[in-house]
């Protein structure tokens, strides 16, 4: 088995307009590639991303974390909440590791934080054929109320039992999706899941999801 080092490597995605940096870890046999989709303010980087991507390597599978936005864009504080360019980027990215050569055979899951959650809702109601499962961690799904409807693929929703507020939008979100979805609170978690124990509870539910429906 490979370690962290050496399955992980550094990539350039070029897509039409932009280049966007990301970090690529693969698997031995993978069992598929998650594509990360991080939070407003965050980037390929998140101390908490990358420790989910650790574990998710540890059980088998590849990951993607990468910029949504350019260097220059992320600047530009209105538009980490642009949630129509941050779905055209992953979507794009789909797209993009669908016909990169380690990981187009590879079946594809998302895993969105906060308002990454958003868009990685949004981009799975348009790829439903190619998404096979989702994961959203202290997720914004209130950002993607209209096409909630149009989500097929198996859903999880992770919340922190301190986090009232995201709670209900998860709880409305819930009752909107027309897949298989299910809800999972963790008790004392605030929304980064900061407490010594929690992000482990959320990699956990999220390596046995994608086992479950990664397939």
């Amino acid at each position: 088995m490979k370690t962290i080092s050496e399955a992980y490597k550094e990539i350039n995605i070029k897509l039409d307009d932009v280049h966007l940096r990301g970090n690529l870890r693969l698997a031995d046999n993978s069992k598929g590639l998650i594509l990360f989709s991080h939070g407003s303010g965050s980037s390929r980087l998140s101390i908490r991303n990358n420790y989910v991507a650790d574990l998710l390597l540890k059980k088998g599978f590849s990951s993607l974390l990468f910029d949504l936005l350019t260097t220059e864009e992320d600047l530009v504080y209105e538009t980490r909440f642009d949630i129509e360019l941050l779905t055209e980027r992953l979507l794009k990215v789909t797209k993009w590791v669908r016909n990169y050569e380690e990981t187009k055979s590879l079946h594809i899951g998302y895993f969105g934080s906060s308002t990454g959650a958003a868009s990685a809702l949004r981009a799975a109601a348009k790829m439903s054929k190619t998404v096979k499962a989702i994961v959203s961690r202290g997720g914004r799904p209130d950002l993607a109320f209209r096409v909630l409807s149009n989500i097929s693929v198996p859903t999880l929703l992770i919340v922190g039992g301190n986090d009232d507020v995201v709670i209900e939008l998860n709880n409305q979100a819930k009752a909107r999706i027309s897949g298989i979805c299910e809800l999972k609170i963790i008790e004392g978690a605030s929304h980064l899941f900061s407490e010594t124990g929690k992000l482990e509870i959320v990699a956990n539910l999220t390596i046995e999801w994608f086992d479950k429906y990664l397939k």
